[in-house]
């Protein structure tokens, strides 16, 4: 996939055009007959009036055939998702064909077989239409039997269902019959129960008033206690035997009770499923009455038929009748027929010379009529034919008439989309080459050098100090959002940007105040956005964002996204871009290829050892753009292939451990993304470039604790950055001089910094109050660049002439 340009502009003056290999449908070359008829569809259009669009797009000279929405669906057929309107087709069918020339043969040809083409592939059209409706009247066909089945089905269902519940109906009034007659016997037995335990409960009252008249007696004789005395025995043995007799009476009273209420349940279980086969049975005796309606009816008519029945018979009889009257005529006409026989044998016996002569003239005759009557069936075949051939040709002159009116109806039509068309075009053209003016002209009136501030939160491993908050924010109506105070002493110090982005910003609120600063390269116009601050400020995490969070993707992935996204809304318009991409590291004032595929360990370590390793020298040309040789420059088609650059690049950057930052940047990391692009409709081309740049974080040796390897690094990047400063210095002063080959870095942004390029630069500060110093120190930078005055910036667009515009076309 990666293709290096040594020592060459990564792009051609010009774009080649797209190969005809695009076109959606294809269709054949053959000839077409002119008498086939065709069959058109009535389309019918949306309730509110609007009608589907046919849109035609030309591509090098060969027209495809599109149109979107329609009533039907056409995926399936090989010209794709194509449909027509009434409209359209007789757009299609009035439409005119225009050459410079007349005489010139060869373009009338090329124009009528492109005619030709979108003939074929309406009729296709008409044709795959004409098939769905046939296949849907099938369809609902099938549907129709299938529902008239299952209502059959329904029916016997409900019929069996009818009978399984009034043989369950039977059964239950049965049961309902026996428990009642059970009910009625326990209740009887009740009764008898009671009345007995009265008459118990009397005569114990009786024997106990007899006992005390005994007692009364019992002094006076002695003769009359002893028998009193038994009659009390025997009456206490009755009263015993009562006792127990009226505790049995008591068990069984409470066992009726017991029955009672368990058949009282049961009955109350009964009355409601008697209830719900009582509903259940009017819905079926409302089901039986249609029945019987319809039962009715077909005694009606069965009535009908038996009169009509009666009447054929009455009919029958009178044909009777008249047949053998008929029988009689025959018999007298058989009668006439044997006289005349015999008087015929008399003449044959009388004209016996002339007989040969009567049979062949009889034969002939016999003939003549044979020949007349296979004639006259010839002839009344012709003029059966020729009936039916003259109601085809008078359908099918109504039908070449009503296509003919729907032709010009249908030509008149896209004759005036074409127009309304045209003059869209026209409008979008304008209009976009007017938002570009607008969107450039507000970008330049922002400041070409412009500077963002934005504070990190707090993490858990900073140091929280006495001295409480060390930033803060003005909240007063001109700086709010635009100023950061520091309070270092006791003194507070004061700074105005373009904009300050607090800690809880999220990075969808950083990329969006950067995103028309994007849109410029696209435009045509050099583009530069670079990462400022001191180590573990977050730079990296402004330009990179965190991997494998969506939502915490940084400047670098999101304007890739918004850049391929605009590109493939511009395709309607005509822009086509081309894009290409290369990133590199400026390690120890030493540049390094990150894209490279053989690149070895460390570029830095075979130059060391005295290994003589590609050299990779920063090239700046007439017209302000800049090249590095031997670097590789790969051509990308998607967001995703960047991404995946970018992973190889974060993986070859080099990374190191300092007491400031687990993962410190040692190195300047440069993305850039060329872009150019052409419109093929008004032959402008377009030339832009985007550079986002991750600088190393500056840092003192102090804090850092560098030795060795760390230190030779602390020591680079902090004299590339301090090349920077200077370069900036000199730039607010207007100096004639300007230090731009101080430094590897400073010399590779000299495009931006001094020329006609759109730059931006984020200043990253800590809150941290151990890193007061160094925030302040970036802060101090940041306003001497946003004081900085550069050239205006230049589109680099290109017009073709007018002579190739004809020959491209």
């Amino acid at each position: 996939m990666a293709s290096k340009n040594q020592n060459k502009p990564p792009f051609p003056n010009t774009l080649t055009p797209a190969s005809p290999s695009n076109k959606k449908c294809s269709v054949d070359e053959t000839s077409v007959d002119k008498r086939q008829k065709i069959g058109f569809a009535k389309m019918v259009g949306p309730a509110n009036g609007s009608r589907t669009r046919l849109a035609f797009s030309v591509v090098n000279g060969g027209q495809d055939l599109t149109a979107a929405g329609g009533p039907a669906s056409n995926s399936g057929s090989e010209c794709g998702g194509i449909e027509f309107t009434r409209e359209d087709v007789e757009a299609l069918l009035n439409e005119k064909m225009k050459t410079k020339n007349k005489f010139n043969l060869k373009e009338k040809c090329d124009q009528m077989i492109e005619y030709i083409k979108k003939l074929r592939l309406c009729i296709r059209w008409f044709q795959e239409l004409e098939g769905n409706y046939l296949l849907e009247q099938d369809k609902l066909k099938h549907l129709l039997e299938l529902a008239e089945r299952k209502c059959s089905d329904m029916e016997m269902l409900m019929k069996a269902k009818e009978e399984e519940l009034n043989s369950i109906i039977m059964e239950l009034r049965k049961n309902s019959a026996s428990l009642q007659e059970k009910l009625t016997k326990e209740q009887s037995d009740k009764l008898a129960a009671v009345d007995s335990l009265t008459r118990e409960k009397d005569a114990r009252a009786a024997a106990e008033k007899l006992q005390a008249s005994l007692s009364e007696e019992l002094g006076r004789t002695q003769r009359e206690n002893s028998s009193a005395n038994q009659k009390i025995s025997s009456l206490n043995d009755m009263y015993k035997r009562l006792q127990e007799y009226n505790t049995s009476l008591q068990q069984y009273n409470s066992k009726l009770q017991s029955e009672l209420a368990s058949t009282n349940e049961t009955l109350k279980r009964v009355e409601k499923e008697k209830a719900a086969v009582v509903e259940n049975l009017s819905s079926l005796r409302g089901h039986y009455n249609s029945l019987q309606d319809q039962l009715t009816s077909f005694r009606v008519s069965q009535d009908e038929v038996m009169k009509q029945k009666e009447a054929l018979v009455n009919e029958v009889g009178c044909l009777r009748g008249d047949l053998q009257q008929v029988r009689d005529d025959r018999d007298h006409q058989l009668l006439q027929v044997e006289a005349l026989t015999a008087e015929v044998v008399k003449y044959k016996e009388c004209t016996g010379k002339s007989f040969a002569e009567l049979g062949s003239l009889t034969i002939k005759a016999n003939e003549l009529e044979a020949r007349c009557s296979s004639q006259s069936n010839q002839i009344k075949t012709l003029q059966d034919t020729l009936a039916i051939a003259e109601k085809k040709l008078q359908m099918s002159d109504l039908s070449a008439l009503e296509t003919r009116t729907e032709y010009e109806e249908q030509k008149k039509v896209i004759h005036d989309l074409q127009s309304h068309l045209a003059d869209a075009e026209l409008k979008i053209i304008e209009g976009e080459k007017l938002r570009k003016k607008l969107h450039n002209t507000i970008l330049e009136l922002k400041g070409n050098i412009r500077v963002f501030c934005r504070v990190r939160p707090l993490l858990p491993d900073d140091s929280v100090g006495t001295e409480g908050k060390v930033i803060s924010y003005p909240t007063t109506t001109e700086a709010l959002g635009r100023s950061i105070d520091l309070i270092q002493n006791g003194q507070k110090h004061s700074f105005t940007f373009d904009q300050v982005f607090m800690p809880d910003a999220s990075q969808e609120d950083v990329f969006v105040e950067i995103s028309q600063l994007v849109q410029s390269a696209l435009d045509g116009y050099k583009v530069c956005i670079f990462a400022y601050g001191q180590t573990g400020s977050g730079k990296t995490y402004t330009m990179m964002g965190r991997p494998g969070s969506p939502d915490q993707k940084g400047l670098i992935p999101r304007s890739l996204e918004q850049i391929f996204q605009t590109r493939q809304s511009l395709l309607p318009q005509g822009w086509k871009y081309e894009m290409q991409v290369s990133m590199l590291e400026i390690y120890n004032e030493t540049i390094r290829d990150l894209l490279s595929t053989n690149r070895s360990y460390s570029d830095m370590s075979r130059t060391e050892n005295g290994v003589t390793g590609k050299q990779y020298a920063i090239k700046h040309d007439a017209n302000g753009n800049t090249y590095v040789s031997d670097l590789t420059v790969v051509d990308v088609h998607s967001s995703k292939e960047v991404s995946f650059l970018l992973d190889q690049a974060a993986q070859s950057r080099s990374v190191g451990k300092t007491q400031m930052n687990e993962q410190s940047s040692r190195s300047h990391f440069v993305f850039t993304l060329r872009i150019s692009g052409v419109n093929e409709s008004t032959e402008q081309q377009v030339q832009g470039v985007l550079n986002l740049i991750d600088l190393a974080g500056s840092e003192r040796l102090s804090k850092s604790g560098s030795t060795g390897d760390r230190l030779k690094e602390t020591q680079a990047i902090n004299k590339s950055l301090s090349s920077l400063s200077d370069v900036i210095f000199a730039l607010a002063k207007k100096e004639d001089h300007v230090p731009f080959r101080n430094s590897k870095l400073t010399y590779l942004l000299q495009p931006c910094l001094g020329g006609d390029s759109k730059t931006l630069m984020f200043v990253n500060v800590s809150p941290d109050p151990s890193s007061l110093g160094e925030s302040l120190c970036s802060l101090r930078f940041a306003a001497r660049v946003n004081a900085c005055e550069i050239g205006i910036p230049r589109r680099q667009t290109n017009m073709r002439s007018l002579d190739s515009r004809l020959s491209y076309g």
